[in-house]
C-alpha cells in the first residue's frame, strides 16, 4: 500500500495553508461573535465576505470527487486540503466545502437529474443557495435508519410526505433552499431496505415549517445549525425523486461514505490546531515557579496527542486510499473505524487542552469548548459510535472465518480453527500439555 498525493494536491495544500493564514486566522474572533449576536438564523457577514476572495483564489469546490467531474479530486488528495480547512470551524463554508451542502451536491451530482442538476446543484456549487438533510426524528432511535417513520405517499404526480424531523442541518440558514427528506414510501415492502426513499423537497413548499433551531451543548449555529423541521402534507412533484422509490438507503450510503471520511479528516486538522495551542499555552503559564511544558503529566498528554493526531491521520489515509482504488463498499470496515476514532481521539485532546488553559478553556475566548462541541457530536452524526463497532465487529468475525465478503477489503485470513491448528504444531503448548 503506498499513499501518496498529487503534485496538485500538494500545491492546493500550500496555496490553502497561506489563505488560511491571511484570511482565515486574522477575521475568525469575528466569525464567532457574528455567530454568537446574530444567532442560528443570520448570514454571517464575514464568512461572507471571504467566499469571493476564495473563490477568486480558486480554492472553491475543492471536494468535488475525481470520479465525478474531470476537474475534481481522489479522496487521497482531498484529505490533506480537508485537513487544513478543519483547523477553523468557518473554513469549510468559505471555500463551499461544508456540510451538509457537500454531501447533498454530491448526492445531486451522482443521482440527481438533468433538471435537478439544473434547477439546485448548479446554484450550490455557485455558492448561491444553501442546502438542508432531514433524515433523524425525535420519536425513533434513529441510529437505525430503518426505523424512520416519515411517510412520503404517492398520490398521482406527486408525493405527499409527512413527519418531524429534528438534528436537520442547514435549515434556519436564510439562503437554504432545497432539503432532502428521508421517508418510508413502501412501509409494508419485504426488505426493510427498500422501503425507505430520498426526495428533494423546496423549503418554500407549504407545510414545511422550520420549528426551531436547537443547540449543540448550548452553541446555535456554530459548529452546526441544527434545527427541527415539520412536514404537514407537504406536496411535491414526482420528477423530485431521487434514484427512484425503495432506493433510500443507497442514496444514503453513497452520500455518507465520503461524508465520513470528510468529517474525520477536519477533526484532525481541528487537532492539531489545538495541540499547537497547548503547547504555547504551556509555554506561557508557570504555576508554583514551574512551566506547565516542564511538568511531567503536560508532557505526556502532548506526547499522546502527537500519537493519536498520527494514529488517525495514517488511519483515515488508509481509508480514503481504499475508497479510491476498491471502492466504498470494500473500505467499510476502514471508514467505519475512522469515524469511531478521529472523533474519540479529537474530544480526548481537547478536553486535556481545556484542562491545560484552566478557566479560560471553558469559555470560547480559546475556541475550545466549540470545538469539544464539534468533536463531541460528530461522536453521534452520521452514525453513533456503537453503531460503527457493530460493524467493525461483525466484520472482523466474517473475516476470521475466511468469509470473503467479510474483509473489508482487507487480505483473507486464516480462520479460527486452521490458525489454532497451526499453532499447536510449533512453539506453542498443546492443550494436553495442561492435562486438558
Amino acid at each position: 500500500m503506498i499513499i501518496s498525493g498529487s503534485e496538485r494536491s500538494a500545491e492546493l495544500a500550500a496555496r490553502l495553508t497561506a489563505f488560511m493564514a491571511e484570511h482565515v486566522y486574522p477575521n475568525e474572533r469575528d466569525c464567532y461573535l457574528e455567530a454568537e449576536r446574530l444567532g442560528p438564523w443570520a448570514v454571517y457577514p464575514t464568512v461572507e465576505k471571504l467566499k469571493p476572495i476564495a473563490r477568486a483564489a480558486g480554492l472553491w469546490n475543492l471536494f468535488l470527487p475525481a470520479k465525478e467531474v474531470a476537474t475534481g479530486l481522489s479522496n487521497v488528495d482531498y484529505a490533506p486540503l480537508c485537513e487544513i480547512m478543519g483547523r477553523s470551524l468557518f473554513a469549510p463554508e468559505i471555500f463551499n466545502c461544508s456540510a451538509p451542502d457537500t454531501g447533498n451536491m454530491e448526492t445531486l451530482l451522482r443521482y440527481g437529474t438533468d433538471a435537478q442538476q439544473e434547477r439546485w446543484l448548479k446554484p450550490l456549487l455557485a455558492g448561491e443557495i444553501r442546502s438542508s438533510f432531514a433524515m433523524t426524528e425525535p420519536e425513533m432511535a434513529s441510529s437505525d435508519a430503518t426505523n424512520i417513520g416519515s411517510s412520503i405517499v404517492r398520490d398521482g404526480a406527486s408525493y405527499v410526505l409527512n413527519g418531524r424531523k429534528w438534528y436537520t442541518t442547514g435549515a434556519t440558514d436564510p439562503r437554504c433552499k432545497i432539503i432532502i427528506f428521508m421517508g418510508k414510501s413502501d412501509p409494508e415492502g419485504a426488505d426493510p431496505y427498500r422501503r425507505q426513499s430520498m426526495i428533494l423537497v423546496p423549503k418554500d413548499t407549504p407545510g414545511v415549517t422550520v420549528i426551531r433551531a436547537l443547540p449543540v451543548l448550548g452553541f446555535y449555529g456554530v459548529p452546526d445549525r441544527a434545527a427541527e423541521v415539520l412536514f404537514d402534507n407537504v406536496r411535491v412533484p414526482a420528477d423530485h425523486m431521487l434514484l427512484g422509490e425503495g432506493r433510500g438507503f443507497e442514496v444514503a450510503q453513497g452520500r455518507l461514505g465520503p461524508g465520513r471520511i470528510h468529517h474525520c479528516m477536519r477533526l484532525i486538522g481541528l487537532s492539531e490546531r489545538v495541540l499547537e495551542r497547548m503547547c504555547r499555552r504551556a509555554e506561557q503559564r508557570a504555576p508554583f515557579g514551574r512551566l506547565l511544558s516542564e511538568q511531567t503529566l503536560t508532557l505526556q498528554r502532548i506526547a499522546e496527542a502527537r500519537i493519536m493526531i498520527e494514529q488517525a491521520r495514517l488511519l483515515t489515509m488508509k481509508a480514503a486510499w481504499m475508497m479510491d482504488t476498491v471502492g466504498n463498499k470494500a473500505a467499510r470496515q476502514e471508514i467505519a473505524m475512522i469515524k469511531v476514532a478521529a472523533p474519540r481521539m479529537a474530544q480526548t485532546i481537547i478536553d486535556w487542552a481545556i484542562q491545560l488553559f484552566g478557566g479560560g478553556g471553558t469559555s470560547n475566548d480559546h475556541m475550545l469548548t466549540a470545538a469539544f462541541a464539534t468533536a463531541r457530536l460528530l461522536r453521534l452524526a452520521d452514525g453513533p459510535d456503537e453503531v460503527h463497532c457493530n460493524q467493525i465487529g461483525k466484520l472482523e468475525i466474517r473475516r476470521h472465518r475466511g468469509d470473503p465478503a467479510g474483509t473489508g477489503g482487507s487480505s483473507a485470513v486464516l480462520s479460527i480453527a486452521e490458525a489454532e491448528r497451526m499453532s499447536y504444531g510449533g512453539l506453542w503448548p498443546k492443550p494436553t500439555d495442561f492435562g486438558a
